[in-house]
């Protein structure tokens, strides 16, 4: 049966005055949210009036307790599971997760007793540097360089063996890990060797980054500093360079405070261009050596000064 034109305009005027006595706050509200401008002033021309006449008339609570069936009939409150649910019992969030510790998002304020400077020719000089700067805060540092190693190459030295059995031999507060000059080797996926440098190949480069910084850590390192590369001179070193500094942070992440990924490659080379000199101490200075691939011991000064900076952050140093 169909209706006139009369009983159709007298159907909208009476859906707007249910609407207007029900839900006139709504529009009032969602006028004050807007940003100032000609439409918030619009909205609030009508939302005011309509907001009044609701807060004066019982019906936009009545017309909320009608509704209320509309959500969900299941109980969502803390009680019996959720956030409350004892720890390690899992629950309806999917838990089981490790209890994240305090100490991921700050210092441990502890002192810093033993140092270990790592990698591979990276980590020189600035492994000497550091041992003399420490020394003056009576921290005890091991240097232990492996030159031409690398984590894609295990020929010479495996370094998921080798992290483990550093902080085995000699336990150590903080670990500086300087790595990463001799990659791009083929790696062994799937079973077949996979050259550098696709996905598959940096998320290889990633997982085995990230099998040295366990090693570390259940060794008893509160700290571990993996130090990203700057960019080297030479093109095709520098496409390498990237991809590994890319699997460095991903490796990396996740693990708050105790694993820091250290720029490097920003502080030296921003923009990954490569350069000679920094300004340091208001004058243009070489930090890096003729090679274009490693620091000089200006470069490694600085360098120290900044990993400082964090281990006075992070621990107690005299």
């Amino acid at each position: 049966m169909r209706g006139t034109a009369r009983q159709a305009i007298a159907l909208v005027l009476l859906t707007g005055l249910v609407l207007l006595v029900c839900a006139g706050d709504s529009v009032r509200n969602a006028g004050e949210e807007l940003e100032d401008g000609p439409v918030k002033t619009m909205v609030l021309t009508v939302g005011h009036p309509a907001g009044w006449v609701a807060d004066a008339l019982p019906f936009a609570a009545i017309a909320d307790g009608l509704t209320g069936w509309v959500s969900s009939d299941d109980d969502l409150g803390s009680a019996g599971g959720g956030f409350d649910a004892p720890a390690g019992t899992g629950g309806d969030t999917g838990a089981g997760a490790v209890r994240i510790a305090p100490e991921a998002f700050g210092g441990t304020r502890e002192p810093l007793r033993s140092l270990l400077v790592t990698g591979d020719s990276m980590a020189q000089p600035l492994d000497a540097v550091l041992a003399r700067r420490a020394a003056r805060a009576d921290v005890r540092t091991r240097r232990d360089v492996k030159i031409g190693t690398g984590i894609s190459k295990t020929d010479i030295v495996d370094w998921g063996k080798l992290a483990g059995e550093q902080v085995a031999e000699q336990p150590a507060d903080a670990v500086v890990v300087f790595l990463g000059a001799n990659e791009g080797f083929p790696m062994p996926i799937g079973g077949k060797d996979v050259e550098c440098c696709p996905p598959a190949w940096i998320a290889e480069y990633a997982t085995r980054a990230r099998a040295v910084i366990d090693a570390y850590r259940r060794g008893g390192a509160k700290r571990i500093y993996w130090l990203t590369l700057p960019a080297p001179r030479e093109r095709a070193r520098a496409d390498i360079t990237r991809v590994v500094n890319d699997a460095i942070r991903v490796a990396g992440a996740g693990f708050g405070a105790p694993v820091q990924v250290v720029d490097v490659a920003e502080l030296f080379t921003p923009g990954f261009a490569y350069r000679d000199a920094l300004e340091v101490g208001g004058r243009e200075r070489l930090v890096r050596d003729p090679d274009g691939i490693h620091l000089n011991e200006r470069g490694a000064e600085l360098l120290a000064d900044r990993l400082l900076e964090r281990l006075r952050r992070d621990f107690v140093l005299r």
